[in-house]
């Protein structure tokens, strides 16, 4: 089985239902047999965002998702990741987090946004 940690720029393009190759990809991995996780940051990324009447999709959205959680050695690799990248690279506290989770566990991580995760160890779906 696949597994890939998606970041809320993907989540946001699916919700809003633009970009018909995003869309695409997320019918296929959604129906196949990919194991789809979420980062409790992306969930406060997208909640922060959210308007009220987009809150039952949104609700709809993130469960069809698994969340996986953070713990320590995610918050240690994502301390290493802001000590080295956050004043060549803007490494914001976020995405070092998300970065950390995907590097530690393994994962595929699905951005649109790979300039925000300058790490070397960090393979993209």
């Amino acid at each position: 089985m696949k597994v890939v940690l998606i970041d809320s720029d993907v989540l946001i393009e699916i919700s809003r239902g633009r970009d018909s190759t995003i869309l695409a990809r997320w019918e296929d991995i959604s129906q196949g047999d990919v194991l789809i996780l979420c980062s409790p940051v992306t969930v406060a990324e997208l909640w922060r965002g959210v308007r009220p009447h987009e809150h039952q999709n949104l609700n709809e959205l993130l469960a069809t998702m698994t969340c996986i959680p953070i713990d320590a050695e995610v918050g240690r690799k994502a301390g290493d990741y802001m000590r080295q990248f956050a004043k060549s690279h803007h490494l914001e506290l976020a995405d070092a987090l998300i970065a950390a989770t995907a590097s530690i566990h393994k994962l595929k991580l699905w951005t649109r946004n790979h300039r925000h995760y300058p790490m070397k160890d960090i393979a993209f779906f």
